[in-house]
């Protein structure tokens, strides 16, 4: 076995070379990153089949009542982020630990919603899923620190396209909902329970031994995207302009999103498009994730952000004035590439802002935005007719945009 040494680079960062994955774990990385993708496939379906559900629960709760229920299983999911990211920091809950609690409380929670408990779904489901989205993010972060927004883009996108055949299963089959809900909850569990088994965490400041830290440190200093000047402790972090306004443009973001994901099969009337267009929607959310993250490593993080919640703001008008299928489905698929693209640059945004050793508990407090979008959502967009909340999602999607357009490293000036 290769001896560990320790090096630093200019800026002071510590790195834990000459170790191989196999060395340190006993597996490669690339098998922990396909266990945290399929996970993040399973517990998708949580937040993204519900939308499908809808239009069949609608005959004994409203769809103000159901989507108060969403906006709870969000506000569970986004809420979980921090206090999971903060006891695997002080090393009392595993990552495989973390992914079989996960594991029984998705399943759990499927099971409850076809047994008509909505509360039951949307608090045991939401953490459940919350648990699996932080330990899959955390994990692949740690083994992947030379490429943490393309990797975390990867798995992040199956949370969304993951869930695209069990939305058209959803929306087509006409069989007892409660049997099928009680075979995807059995799937969901054995899915995400099986992943976790291969997940495992390297040392602290791993760094992969392939790959000279110095150099990369350096490189790092000439692209868009440059490391923070400081580690920030949540509370700092806290402190600054730029954390404040990065929440603001997720919250937005968060609202624009689950309105579109509950509403959508009800605007567009027929049952079979309205589930193709929530597929669409899904679909693009995942791959866009993907394709953003490449961009926003040219680009820049931040010019990327601005693009994307622009995208997702001007997808509500479209939405609201399309004509026929087509502009209906353009409009899906803009709509899932802006807002829902946002949580794949979190990450990265986070990490290169506030430092990497709270990077962590930095994004779970930052993710909780998404639990403030699914109040905003619920209090303002599901309240209002179509129209008018059509054109308020818009509208807060370009506010999304402005806010990140303020965005700015702590500590370095914007000239």
């Amino acid at each position: 076995m290769s001896a560990a040494t320790y090096v630093r680079d200019h800026v002071g960062r510590l790195y834990r070379v000459g170790e191989t994955d196999l060395e340190v774990s006993g597996r490669s990385r690339r098998a922990v990153l396909w266990a945290a993708w399929a996970a993040m496939l399973a517990a998708g379906i949580g937040q993204y089949g519900f939308g499908a559900l809808i239009p069949r629960l609608q005959d004994r709760w409203s769809v103000t009542e159901l989507f108060w229920v969403l906006a709870l299983w969000t506000a569970c999911q986004a809420g979980t982020a921090f206090p999971a990211a903060w006891l695997r920091q002080r090393g009392r809950l595993t990552s495989t630990g973390a992914l079989w609690i996960g594991a029984v409380l998705c399943g759990t929670g499927l099971l409850t919603l076809g047994q008509g408990q909505l509360v039951g779904y949307a608090v045991l489901g939401g953490v459940g899923a919350g648990l699996v989205y932080a330990t899959c993010l955390g994990t692949v972060v740690r083994w992947y620190p030379e490429r943490v927004t393309r990797k975390v883009a990867f798995v992040s996108a199956a949370f969304a396209y993951g869930s695209v055949p069990f939305v058209l299963a959803a929306g087509v089959l006409s069989a007892d909902l409660g049997l099928f809900l009680a075979q995807a909850a059995v799937a969901v569990t054995l899915v995400v329970a099986a992943a976790g088994a291969f997940l495992a965490d390297p040392p602290e400041h791993w760094w992969p031994p392939d790959v000279p830290p110095r150099e990369w440190a350096l490189d790092r200093a000439r692209v868009p995207n440059r490391s923070a000047l400081k580690e920030f402790r949540t509370r700092e972090a806290m402190r600054c302009g730029t954390f404040w306004w990065l929440y603001g443009g997720v919250a937005f973001a968060a609202a624009v999103s689950l309105y579109d994901l509950a509403y959508l099969p009800l605007f567009v009337g027929d049952r079979v498009l309205g589930v193709v267009a929530l597929a669409t929607l899904a679909a693009a959310t995942g791959t866009g994730r993907v394709l953003v993250g490449w961009i926003s490593d040219r680009a820049g993080r931040r010019r990327a952000l601005v693009w994307t919640l622009a995208t997702g703001g001007l997808a509500q008008f479209v939405l609201l004035f399309s004509q026929n299928v087509p502009g209906l489905l353009v409009g899906a698929t803009l709509a899932g590439l802006g807002t829902g693209c946002c949580y794949s640059l979190l990450v990265g945004v986070t990490r290169e802002y506030f430092g990497e050793t709270n990077g962590a508990q930095n994004f779970g407090v930052l993710y909780t935005a998404k639990a403030a979008g699914a109040l905003i959502a619920a209090v303002v967009l599901a309240s209002q007719g179509p129209a008018f909340a059509f054109i308020a999602a818009g509208v807060l999607g370009l506010a999304g945009a402005v806010l990140a357009a303020h965005l700015s490293q702590p500590g370095r000036p914007r000239l």
